[in-house]
């Protein structure tokens, strides 16, 4: 059928955005809106689930005015993930949605990780994972201890996008790729972990493929009837919207933050990686950063201009250039330090905008870097080449900036969304229209622009990654106790 048509939606961590797509890859319509965050001093973040469900709803009622519209087969969804919402029976929201950058749990997860060897996580999860404030466990413990009417009146802690599909189609699933930190290597819910928390698994939603259909558009709303596919995690999506599906090929996703991604059925164990169960013949380990383009647009908000201004006018790096350490909520992989901080490190009274602005980028830069340095030792193999996109690979400055970081060459995917085309790769394939998941993103995924490495300015990030690993482990106390 070729004239069949696709649609892609992505709840990230700041905006929505929707692409409507030919099953040859033909973009047709796009939609992108912001939603609000709400941040409470020290480590509060929270967004309002009716946000998403809001903006959600406009793309697919702009979509419906289209004229291809009569000729979509399948919609799916993507969203952030280890963001979580606790809702009722009928999938009422009962408390503000805990955001993943949310550091409220980090006690309560500690005390449950402390139950727990190295060991014991291997069995249960393919991997050591950490039960950091992120988790899903964290979270439901702090809900329990500090909010125990919330608690007893939760039938299900949902993902942002587990709840979209409850609210759209009335089914309520989950799947195992999505449940970081839950699931068994056999994808199935680890339960010896869940059972640390009494009442948890109660309150976990049943798990389904991500390429099944987990129901249909209630009546009423835009496109009715048509069959909603269960979809996975950003992540994962972002990863086929950027081409990323075969053994041995590597992402690095740019957005609110960094995350890398490479693919390898070899599993070393290595600590602060995620490595996801095998599924559709991919062996994910995957590397989350916690600030990148969040760090950028902290120092513009500060500076008083626009990101991507301040991208395109940031100073060269030199010898002399600061440092930055982007921890400015702590830091994720591969890491796992709640209590690391922003620090800037050889500041004088010549730096201005275009000097922070460097050192912030190029920070971000090795924060990635020593991500997927873990990846590379956990997954067995050094990838030759990199595919990138989001929001945070706009900048050609910024991009050749992580292809000498890396000393690899880099290749920007079109769009700016990968993690809606994604989840419309996985709609095609979820209603059989496209054959598979490395052949529908080879189809419909085309290469925008190619970043080789500067040897010279590999060499010289080189000392400086150095020198920057070493401030993180020197300044680490300081950091610690003022945190």
């Amino acid at each position: 059928m070729t004239d069949a048509v696709l649609i892609g939606i992505d709840v990230g961590t700041t905006s929505v955005k929707a692409v409507m797509l030919s099953v040859t890859g033909q973009r047709l319509a796009e939609f992108a809106a912001s939603y609000p965050t709400r941040r409470i001093p020290p480590d509060r973040v929270e967004q309002d689930p009716q946000d998403w469900l809001r903006l959600v709803t406009a793309a697919l009622t702009g979509f419906a005015d289209r004229p291809e519209a009569a000729r979509v087969r399948a919609i799916c969804l993507t969203s952030q993930v280890n963001t979580h919402v606790f809702v009722d029976g009928a999938v009422n929201v009962l408390y503000p949605a805990i955001v993943w950058q949310d550091g409220r749990a980090a006690a309560a997860g500690a005390r449950l990780d402390a139950k727990v060897s190295a060991a014991q996580k291997t069995e249960w999860l393919g991997a050591p994972i950490p039960l950091d404030a992120s988790h899903a466990l964290s979270r439901m413990a702090w809900i329990k201890a500090t909010h125990p009417e919330v608690w007893k009146a939760t039938a299900q802690v949902m993902l942002p996008r587990d709840f979209l599909i409850a609210r759209l189609t009335g089914a309520v699933v989950a799947d195992p790729i999505s449940s970081v930190g839950l699931v068994t290597p056999a994808l199935g819910y680890a339960t010896g972990l869940i059972a640390l928390l009494p009442g948890a698994r109660q309150r976990l939603a049943p798990l389904r493929d991500p390429l099944s259909v987990a129901g249909h558009i209630r009546e009423g709303q835009p496109f009715a009837g048509v069959p909603v596919i269960t979809g996975m995690m950003d992540a994962w999506a972002s990863l086929l919207g950027l081409g990323v599906a075969s053994e041995g090929q590597a992402m690095y996703l740019s957005g609110t933050s960094e995350v890398l991604g490479l693919i390898s059925a070899t599993i070393t164990g290595e600590p602060g990686v995620i490595t996801f169960p095998p599924w559709a013949g991919i062996t994910l380990h995957a590397g989350p950063t916690q600030a990148g383009g969040a760090s950028l647009d902290w120092v513009a908000r500060l500076l008083g201009q626009d990101p991507a201004a301040l991208a395109a006018h940031a100073a060269p790096i030199t010898r002399h250039s600061p440092l930055f350490l982007p921890h400015l909520q702590g830091e994720r992989a591969p890491l796992w330090d709640a209590t690391a901080r922003g620090t800037f490190a050889g500041l004088t009274s010549a730096t201005g905008p275009a000097e922070l602005t460097a050192a912030v980028m190029e920070g971000v830069a090795f924060s990635a870097r020593l991500a997927m340095e873990a990846l590379q030792r956990s997954a067995g193999v050094i990838p030759a080449q990199i595919q990138t996109g989001g929001g945070g690979a706009a900048s050609d400055r910024w991009c050749q900036m992580r292809a000498n970081v890396f000393g690899r060459t880099f290749l920007r995917v079109e769009g700016r969304d990968p993690g809606a085309l994604g989840a419309a790769v996985m709609a095609g394939v979820g209603v059989g229209l496209l054959p598979n998941l490395a052949q529908a993103a080879a189809l419909m995924i085309r290469t925008d622009r190619v970043f080789e490495p500067d040897m010279q300015a590999k060499a010289l990030a080189d000392d400086r990654f150095a020198l920057w690993q070493r401030l993180y482990a020197q300044i680490r106390p300081i950091n610690e106790a003022l945190a």
